[in-house]
């Protein structure tokens, strides 16, 4: 074998290499070469991706790793100058690949500081199999020689060589760098000292030499610098793919080294086994098989719901299906992983732990239900199990569990123990950018403008997943941008280059994969915030044959139980179980649009479409939370236009009518997509879901083949040609829209859960709920104004009447004393604890003496602030001044407690007395100071609101919160760049200085239900910077701009781009527009530039012909000079005029 690279770094080694692996073999087989081995820094993320394109193309993949090695030990976190060297080991076989595997998992595990390290004594204990290279100019005999320590660099290189005898190679480089000249000379020597073989290789981060600028904004990127520095990348462009000719003329002195790299290359034989399980297995009972004791399992469970009377009437179908489902979860080899299932969530159940009705395609399985695994009737609700388990189409099943979000660890922890801490893992997810925040990146990175920046940013769509390409084809904005503005061009071709690219790590959601051996058996291990994860991402895992299972956690599963607990206690043997679906009220509240604080139904847009659908059974909710989607929305208007009169339906046969007329001729489920392919062309289950997944793809090919396939079948079951395949077409354009019946369903019966609790324990719902969102100022800023809708409030924090968590009150709902900021779970639990042993708190005195230890004055000056101390009876000025002075004359009674005298928390009847406090003569803090202290604590104001006195105006105004601007940009309501108007209040104010040496400013802008930032740029600063004060309340109107997510993060960031300020209760001028014959015809498109700037200003239409004028109903403006400079153009300078408001 001619020259291979045996040094490469892919887009695994994130923000470094340039490599992309999917252009990578290409690469290689247009250099000449033949094989290619894949060396990213300290990690093996993208082996698989690497071995599976390179061995699609024909190129012998080399797995290998570059490590980081620790000068001493690896478990030596002492901070020094240098902590660790680099060292490439490559795989020769399967021994070698689980050596690097062991290797590489343990530099994470025990390793890591700064990176992921291993040391001498493990490469001792894993070094079979394995082949060793010297490395770069950061290997730890290159360093010595630099640092002119030949002594060192020799005992080094004969360390390696004890360790990996003849696959111990130093390694040379040459990229044009000066030391390399001095390492290269003294490694030639060391090698004719020791014996060491030579091998060339070259640092490869990027594919061509064109590539190299990538490169750099690669690293720019991942260090937050800009082109500008000059401590970013590297000091030549030698760092590419070179051909085996550019390498031979650069090693022509050393003709040996090259030909080791084929002599490596022919050592490394390393292949990888898919597809194959390595399920544990679960130990049943003696006397059972495990099909013997699944089938006994499911027909316990089938018995106790015909015993409770869930199961009525014809059981035969039920005995029908389930044999069904047996025998193909059997012949798929799956008895196990059910069992497996099985026994984690009966155990959470025992354990008290809440465990959903299931989510996703598992809930179609009869099996499962009988299990106790789901909680949904498949038969009643006509699920599909092979849209779970195809028997026509053999892959891992994939059962996603919700359980408490507090408690889903315990689930996690009961199956480590049960399986073995080293066959379970949590999965790595990888974030990667996305194509707008790509553009973003690069822009910030090239030092352009950010207003330009943003402007190209938003002319590309949001769809998921769309990458440049796609816009270019589809945007005709951005491509004549593009075409003609060389910066533009720049920042899209280095986009495109970017987009898709991992660029950190972090652990999914929910993934945890369970093996029958250690898991270093099959994969590379890593650590992420204090959890171990596999190396490899959710659907290389399942490829690889290991059990992936979703474990989430989900806060309505909290709330639901912590309400029905409430609730029990005054309603003997309430429970989730035993709330009826057919509550009428409840469903009265649904169709009121009252679904604020309810599981899935708490968007402002499905309130409304709840309102138009007026809810009547389980089925609708189902229906409501399968069309409120960004596709199948379009389809709500005709599905309820059909509900209203259903006589008008036309179904076209008789088939697609015992198909769709449970939703009234539209097509909603994945579901009715299979079971048309069944009834109309002839089509198994199993095929059914493989066309249902090819439409929702859209290939081409597939889809040819599978209209002609579908069209055949229909034909010869009788239906006309040309009507089956306007019903392909028909079913192919609503597939990628479909929603899976057997989620929708589950949800539905937790939606309307949380809507009965709502419903009849409003206060104890809300209580649930608020407790659910501690913290999260926005939700419980809603959450408060939904309880006041419903006729009760949150009282102030009270530290005599609080409970640990929000509690229920006759007056309301009593703030819960852990939710103060700084006060904390244990504390506040000690503190209700001293108060029920030893009587409420007479004084403040009492309390201090029956809390003194610890850090808790800080916490009680939390108190304080709040008004939890309120009940004394002195202002909350001369609480904070009293307890700074009050240090002394406790410190006989701390040195008590510490003694052991006296318990902390402990009741000291009358003693109080012996510490009389000094109370300063303080006036009490204003009223603004009071509200913002109670805010920040609390994250409510508790005793009023500084925006209150304007809620009228706001309303007036048409104004939106900062709630429904980020509901309503979700749902599409509102667009990117869109205008907008709100009131409230500036809190915070922080300039920085532009690149063209301006100042702008961001401004924290709060209304009375959360915050948005307000983007000032610099004309608009100096226009408003006397306006934009902190405590000022103010109308602005603004643009919307949004930065997109990364894809490993929950939601995009909300901004608004300020165009105008005024005072709140200032009434912008009027807009008058003159109409006259001229000018009639373009009053449309006038109409249309002032929606572009929508804001509180009035406009009144004058016409001229017959003297009559009006204002347009529901439009407002923003008269900028924007809007009137285009206005003057469309109408005529003298037909638009400001007029200042009399009102």
């Amino acid at each position: 074998m001619s020259f291979t690279h045996l040094h490469l770094h892919t887009e695994y080694s994130l923000l470094d290499g340039e490599c992309r692996i999917a252009r990578l073999p290409r690469a290689v087989l247009d250099a000449g070469q033949s094989a290619v081995a894949i060396t990213d820094h300290g990690n093996l993320y993208g082996v698989i991706d690497f071995y599976r394109a390179c061995k699609k193309a024909g190129v012998k993949p080399i797995i290998g790793c570059e490590m980081y090695v620790a000068p001493k030990s690896r478990t030596d976190k002492n901070f020094s100058k240098i902590m660790y060297h680099h060292l490439v080991l490559l795989c020769k076989n399967e021994e070698g690949y689980k050596n690097l595997m062991r290797l590489n998992t343990d530099a994470f595990i025990n390793g890591f500081y700064m990176k992921p390290r291993t040391d001498t004594e493990m490469l001792r204990r894993h070094s079979k199999g394995l082949i060793a290279l010297s490395a770069c100019l950061s290997g730890s005999i290159p360093s010595a020689i630099l640092a002119d320590d030949t002594a060192g660099a020799e005992r080094l290189a004969k360390e390696l060589k004890d360790i990996f005898g003849e696959d111990f190679y130093l390694e040379l480089q040459r990229h044009g760098i000066e030391e390399q000249t001095k390492v290269n000379n003294a490694l030639i020597a060391l090698s004719r000292k020791l014996s060491i073989p030579l091998v060339a290789t070259n640092d490869v981060h990027y594919l061509s030499k064109e590539d190299a600028d990538t490169q750099r904004l690669l690293m720019c990127i991942q260090m937050g610098k800009t082109v500008a520095d000059d401590d970013v990348g590297f000091s030549t462009n030698e760092f590419y793919l070179k051909s085996a000719e550019e390498m031979e003329a650069l090693f022509a002195d050393c003709p040996q080294a090259i030909a080791n790299t084929g002599v490596i290359a022919e050592k490394c034989n390393v292949d990888f086994e898919f597809g194959t399980m390595h399920l544990p297995k679960y130990t049943v009972p003696t006397g059972y098989t495990a099909f013997q004791y699944l089938e006994k399992l499911c027909m316990d469970g089938f018995k106790a719901y015909i015993k409770a009377g869930i199961i009525k009437g014809d059981t035969d179908k039920y005995i029908e299906r389930l044999s069904t489902e047996l025998s193909i979860i059997s012949s798929m080899g799956f008895v196990d992983y059910y069992l497996i299932v099985w026994d984690f969530v009966r155990y959470a159940k025992t354990k008290g732990i809440p465990v959903g009705p299931g989510r996703g395609s598992g809930v179609s399985s009869l099996a499962a239900y009988f299990l106790g695994i789901t909680g949904v009737d498949p038969i009643v609700n006509e699920l599909l199990f092979e849209r779970f388990l195809n028997p026509e189409r053999v892959s891992m099943p994939d059962f996603d569990i919700d359980f408490c979000d507090e408690r889903r660890g315990e689930v996690i922890d009961y199956v480590s123990r049960k399986y073995g801490e080293d066959h379970v893992a949590q999965i790595i997810n990888f974030g990667t950018l996305a194509c707008r925040q790509a553009v973003r990146d690069v822009g910030r990175v090239l030092g352009m403008p950010y207003a330009r920046v943003d402007e190209v940013a938003k002319l590309i769509p949001r769809s998921i997943g769309i990458g440049v390409e796609e816009a270019l084809a589809t945007g005709k904005e951005l491509r004549e941008r593009y075409k003609i503005d060389s910066n533009v061009k720049t920042l899209i071709d280095y986009a495109r280059a970017m987009e898709g690219r991992p660029r950190n790590t972090s652990q999914h959601a929910s993934g945890v994969v369970v093996a029958d051996k250690p898991l270093t058996e099959y994969l590379p291990l890593a650590s992420s915030t204090g959890s171990v994860v596999t190396q490899f991402p959710m659907n290389t895992v399942a490829d690889l044959g290991l059990l992936k299972i979703d474990f989430l956690g989900l806060r309505f599963l909290t709330v639901i139980d912590k309400t029905c607990r409430q609730v029990a206690k005054r309603v003997d043997g309430f429970s989730a179980e035993t709330i009826p679906f057919d509550d009428a009220a409840t469903y009265k509240m649904l169709g009121e649009g009252q679904g604020v604080g309810l599981f899935q139904l708490e968007s402002e847009g499905m309130c409304a479409l709840l309102t138009r659908l007026a809810p009547r059974c389980l089925d609708d909710i189902t229906v409501a939370i399968s069309l409120y989607r960004p596709g199948p929305a379009k389809f709500i208007d005709s599905y309820l236009a059909n509900r209203k009169e259903p006589e008008k339906i036309v179904y076209g046969s008789p088939e697609l009518e015992e198909v769709l007329k449970s939703t009234y001729g539209c097509m909603i489920y994945q579901e009715q997509v299979m079971r048309i392919c069944v009834l109309v062309a002839g089509y198994s289950y199993g095929r059914a879901d493989m066309v249902r997944r090819a439409m929702a793809k859209k290939k081409p090919e597939e889809m040819a083949k599978e209209r002609a396939s579908f069209v055949s079948g229909a034909s010869a079951k009788g239906m006309d040609r040309s009507k089956a395949e306007e019903l392909f077409d028909s079913i192919a354009g609503f597939a990628s829209y479909a929603f899976n019946k057997s989620h929708a369903a589950a949800y539905a019966v937790l939606a309307y859960r949380t809507a009965y609790l709502k419903c009849h324990y409003p206060r104890e719902y809300m209580a649930a709920l608020l407790n659910s969102v501690l913290g999260m100022g926005g939700k419980m800023r809603l959450y408060r104004q939904e309880c006041q809708r419903m006729g009760f409030d949150i009282l102030p924090p009270h530290v005599n009447k609080s409970e640990v968590l929000f509690s229920v009150e006759d007056e309301g709902l009593r703030f819960g004393l852990a939710g103060i900021k700084n006060v904390g779970k244990a504390f506040a639990e000690k503190l209700v604890s001293a108060r029920i042993n030893g009587g409420d708190f007479k004084d403040f005195e009492d309390y201090l003496i029956r809390i003194q230890g610890g850090n808790s004055s800080r916490m009680t000056e939390s108190m304080i602030r709040c008004g939890a101390l309120d009940c004394f009876g002195k202002a909350r000025s001369v609480l904070v001044g009293a307890l700074d002075s009050s240090g002394d004359k406790l410190y006989h009674i701390r040195n008590a407690a510490a003694a052991g005298q006296i318990g902390l928390f402990e009741s000291i009847g009358d003693d109080s007395a012996a510490v009389s406090l000094d109370y300063p003569k303080l006036a009490e803090y204003d009223r603004r100071t009071m509200l913002e202290d109670e805010k920040s604590l609390t994250g409510l104001y508790l005793t009023g609101h500084p925006l209150a006195e304007y809620a009228a105006a706001a309303k007036e105004m048409g104004a939106i919160d900062s709630v429904s601007l980020t509901e309503r940009y979700k749902n599409g309501t509102l667009k990117e760049g869109q205008s907008v108007s709100m009131l409230g209040m500036i809190t915070v104010k922080t300039q920085k200085p532009t690149k063209n040496g301006g100042i702008m400013a961001f401004c924290g802008f709060e209304d009375m239900l959360g915050e948005t930032e307000l983007v000032v740029f610099p004309k608009t600063l100096e226009q408003y910077a006397p306006l934009l004060t902190e405590g000022t309340v103010l109308t602005v109107n603004g643009e919307l701009s949004v930065r997109e997510a990364y894809e490993d993060e929950s939601e995009d960031e909300i901004k608004l781009i300020l165009k105008s300020a005024v005072l709140a209760g200032e009434k912008p001028d009027d807009l008058y527009i003159k109409v006259i014959h001229s000018n009639e015809k373009a009053l449309d498109r006038a109409m249309q530039e002032i929606n572009r700037h929508s804001g509180t200003g009035r406009v009144r239409v004058y016409y001229q012909q017959t003297g009559k004028l009006y204002s347009p109903k529901g439009v407002g403006c923003d008269p900028n000079p924007a809007l009137l400079g285009a206005l003057r153009r469309i109408m005529g300078e003298e037909n638009i005029a400001l007029k200042k408001r009399s009102d």
